[in-house]
């Protein structure tokens, strides 16, 4: 790759990293401040989770039209990005969760103006080549992050939350400095909307790639964010550190499996990884749901595995698209909202309490088992755009 493409890609690589950084010391940082000092019941909380995805849902697709209209948009990513660092600096003050929901709004909406340009980037600058594999580099530079945020909060919890979020925000200014300055190296090979030509079709349907996306979201949102933290913690017994540590590393090794995974779609087949992931996806909660050590952290692992591995196979079959920067950001705008779906689910049913069988199971998973099988249907279903 030429010097000045190399150098961008970097920049976003190093971005996600970053990025995600703050974003994982603020999330476990919230969720037991949520849960413990303010009282919040577990709906609530998935609420709060929840919150931040259903506003970035909308904002994705907003950026993805944007950016359509005039490319020079992609900075406000930058910017939006940099707007996390004041953001966060509101959760101290509130004394109540549904404040705490309002500013995951907040949140939400900065960070689907932000990512989802950041991805759209990575993947149409990237040869088509090794696509999948570049963005596939990108997520797992995320995951990285993940596993250090989460002993970062846990290394910072004398802090206290406002100390932690100090931390945080630093992280985010930096973040959006790199961005801006990727986008400018990067100028030349944006291209948010191309003349439709056969030999740009992608080799994935793309509404067969929304549906997947959209009922594989639904099922790992038990995943994501604050929910994830307080069920394990609770479900097992753990201290707080112990939990964002732990799940740090199960987050770092399913993305370092994903790399793998993009490895196969590029060199053999997108559809066969696709359905693969599909099916581990929806396995997962069923996993899950029995309360042991094993089981929980399984679940959690193949639900991670698999979305993280369908994310940049979908990026890159995307980025093919004529509309390649609002099919990425509609795709974005989807995972989130069925994550919201999902994650508000959970916490409504979460009172479901155990089922004794033999072993403990947690009700409130098991009841995601119609979306696993609909899942499950739609991967076998399956084929590729071409055929």
């Amino acid at each position: 790759m030429e010097r000045r493409r190399l150098a961008g890609i970097v920049l976003l690589v190093l971005s996600a990293f970053t990025g995600t950084l703050a974003f994982r010391l603020a999330t476990p940082a919230i969720a037991f401040y949520t849960r413990d000092t303010l009282s919040a019941s577990m709906l609530a909380v998935s609420i709060v989770s929840m919150s931040f995805v259903l506003a970035r849902a909308f904002s994705s697709v907003f950026g993805g039209l944007l950016l359509e209209k005039r490319k020079s948009i992609l900075h406000i990513g930058g910017i939006a990005m940099m707007g996390n660092a004041l953001a966060v600096h509101l959760y101290p003050l509130t004394s109540n969760w549904i404040q705490v929901a309002g500013i995951k709004l907040l949140n939400g909406f900065l960070n689907g103006l932000s990512w989802p340009m950041a991805q759209f980037v990575v993947a149409v600058a990237a040869p088509q080549e090794i696509r999948a594999r570049v963005t596939a580099v990108y997520f797992f530079f995320g995951s990285i992050a993940s596993l250090l945020g989460n002993y970062v909060y846990a290394y910072t919890i004398d802090l206290g939350l406002s100390g932690q979020m100090w931390v945080s925000s630093v992280f985010f200014v930096l973040t959006g400095l790199i961005m801006i300055i990727a986008y400018i190296l990067l100028n030349d090979w944006v291209a948010p909307k191309r003349e439709k030509k056969s030999s740009q079709r992608p080799s994935l349907d793309p509404r067969k790639v929304l549906v997947i996306a959209s009922l594989m979201a639904v099922i790992v949102a038990f995943t994501s964010g604050e929910i994830t933290y307080v069920y394990v913690s609770e479900a097992l017994g753990l201290e707080k550190a112990t939990t964002a540590t732990l799940l740090g590393w199960v987050g770092f090794f399913a993305s370092l499996l994903s790399y793998f995974s993009s490895w196969f779609a590029d060199k053999v087949s997108e559809v066969g990884m696709v359905k693969l992931t599909a099916v581990l996806a929806g396995i997962s909660p069923i996993l899950a749901a029995v309360k042991t050590s094993f089981t929980v952290f399984l679940g959690i692992f193949l639900a991670l595995f698999g979305f993280q591995s369908f994310r940049p196979i979908s990026r890159k079959v995307l980025a093919s698209y004529h509309r390649s920067s609002l099919a990425i950001g509609g795709v974005n705008g989807v995972q989130n909202l069925s994550t919201f779906i999902g994650g508000v689910f959970f916490g409504l049913v979460y009172s479901i309490g155990e089922i004794h069988i033999g072993v403990t199971l947690n009700g409130a998973l098991l009841a995601f088992t119609p979306v696993s099988l609909a899942l499950l249907i739609q991967a076998v279903k399956l084929k590729g755009g071409r055929e």
